[in-house]
């Protein structure tokens, strides 16, 4: 793409842009992918809800009350560590 400006009046600067084209590489696919993944897991997890006879409205209700039962804790080794911690400032106040 060439693009015309003018700097000065009388003057002209011309300057060349490189075009832009987007390259696909594998791991631009990577997202694509998961949701795939996802989008078949969920799927089958409503396939197996019909099944059973579950409605939609109830599966959304059902969905909710689990993901408002789920606990966030700390991961094991983040707990270790605290109690190490913990214990190293117990002998050094001993």
């Amino acid at each position: 793409m060439l693009r015309l400006s003018i700097a000065s009046p009388g003057t002209a600067v011309t300057s060349f842009r490189k075009a832009s084209s987007a390259s696909s590489t594998s791991s631009s696919f990577h997202g694509v992918r998961i949701n795939r993944q996802v989008a078949r897991i969920l799927t089958v997890r409503r396939e197996r809800e019909m099944e059973e006879g579950i409605g939609k409205r109830l599966s959304r209700k059902l969905d909710r009350q689990w993901k408002k039962s789920i606990v966030v804790r700390p991961p094991p080794s983040l707990k270790k560590l605290q109690e190490e911690e913990a214990a190293e400032e117990a002998a050094e106040a001993a």
